[in-house]
């Protein structure tokens, strides 16, 4: 896009053009946004999908299985034919309660874009060895597995032949089938909690199917090495994480991937005085995906970390309808709202609170995480801390999946009358 076509204020402008921000920017255009412009830093639309070349992503929204380069496409040519403008290779440097946006790129330069409504869309980032603090010496051969992932599937790179993965995040899982597949030898996936933290298709389809071996309350205590990583030092951790002695253990390899988690990316909702979540690391919403500041909205890994691709396109749809309509009517809900609180082992929820004339138009979806692994059967319920309001059985529950439950139309007047609702996770 050049420099002449970018309008000084849009109805919606999305920041991040991955699975989030590609719904939202589709959704608003749909629910009447004339304007809406995607602000992406890459080169090119997409975000993460476009290293991720395995297939399982669309299952839900397409009821097909796509691989992630596939999936993205499909929205690209949609915001396309909607009208959505791109400004690519631009990085946003501040955006301000005012809805004031302040970005830089190699092509547009300096800008100052205003709009009515913003969505944001950044996404995560991994954790890296020094925000985990792996001691040992300080050799090539460390990556995070989202970099080793591009580094193979986009730039034809690989990054080593033997390799050990810290984390049964699903990335992990994922790139320890994608090398083995490249006649790499990974030597095994190492995972300081008790339980995968991962999906367990992905260790079925990752780990299992290929008899590479994961190792519970097991982490890297030492990476050893001068030029290059030669062996880490993996031991088994007790209830509190403190390794236990005796239980060292040398593995040569010449690659550490690290799979440790992931982190939202909220540097510029922070600018904007959007209020963070300290659990999920993402911003305080609601039910339309508002943030704490009226008309800024956010969705997918910015406000959580998600299982699914679908789910992020699907809160991008909702947050980018929920902006264009704020941007219409500029103007705030008038509904009260209601906090959403974390009872018997739930972790946190998604949205964090719900405003509550919501339930009048449908049912309202909430997502959260439990604290504490559950095999057996169970009931997720919402009380309003003296009565329930809806109830659904689970199989299981487990802290690598997310649990969905849907607080139903007809609670309406329940919830217009409650002060709060709990979710809990009490057994069946």
């Amino acid at each position: 896009m050049s420099l002449e076509k970018i309008k000084p204020i849009y109805d919606v402008v999305v920041i991040g053009s991955g699975p989030g921000g590609l719904g939202a920017a589709i959704a608003a255009k749909k629910n009447g946004a004339d304007d809406v412009l995607i602000i992406e830093r890459d080169y090119e639309l997409g975000g993460i999908l476009v290293q991720c070349i395995h297939n399982g992503f669309g299952v839900e929204i397409f009821k097909e299985d796509l691989p992630g380069p596939l999936y993205a496409h499909r929205f690209i040519q949609e915001a396309n034919s909607l009208g959505v403008e791109v400004l690519s290779d631009t990085m946003v440097l501040d955006i301000n309660p005012l809805r004031r946006i302040t970005a830089v790129g190699k092509r547009s330069g300096f800008l100052e874009i205003e709009a009515r409504a913003i969505v944001l869309a950044m996404g995560c980032r991994e954790r890296t060895r020094a925000q985990i603090r792996i001691p040992g010496t300080r050799p090539a051969g460390v990556y995070t597995a989202g970099t080793a992932q591009r580094f193979v599937n986009v730039e034809g790179y690989m990054p080593g032949n033997r390799f050990v993965i810290l984390g049964s995040g699903d990335i992990g899982m994922i790139m320890a089938r994608r090398l083995t597949l490249e006649g790499a030898k990974v030597e095994r996936v190492l995972e300081i909690m008790p339980f995968l933290t991962g999906l367990t298709r992905n260790y079925v389809q990752c780990l299992l199917d290929y008899n590479i071996p994961l190792e519970l309350r097991h982490t890297v205590s030492r990476i050893i090495g001068n030029y290059r990583v030669e062996a880490v030092e993996a031991v088994e951790v007790d209830e509190n994480w403190n390794p236990i002695p005796g239980t060292e253990e040398i593995i040569p390899c010449d690659t550490l991937l690290l799979s440790v988690g992931l982190i939202p990316e909220n540097e510029l909702s922070k600018k904007a005085g959007v209020v963070l979540d300290p659990l999920t690391g993402g911003p305080v919403v609601d039910e339309s995906m508002q943030t704490s500041v009226p008309g800024i909205f956010a969705a997918g890994n910015v406000v959580h970390v998600y299982d699914l691709v679908d789910w992020v396109t699907e809160a991008g749809f909702i947050a980018g309808k929920s902006a264009a309509k704020f941007a219409i009517n500029l103007k705030k809900g008038i509904s009260r709202k209601v906090k959403l609180e974390a009872g018997t082992n739930v972790r946190y929820i998604v949205p964090q609170f719900i405003m509550s004339d919501s339930l009048a138009e449908s049912d309202q979806r909430i997502q959260f995480r439990v604290i504490r692994p559950v095999e057996e059967k169970v009931w997720v319920e919402v009380t309003d801390g003296e009565h329930l309001i809806t109830r659904k059985m689970e199989r299981y529950v487990r802290p690598g999946e997310i649990v969905t439950l849907n607080i139903p139309q007809k609670a309406y007047d329940d919830v217009q009358k409650a002060e709060k609702l709990v979710v809990r996770v009490t057994k069946g």
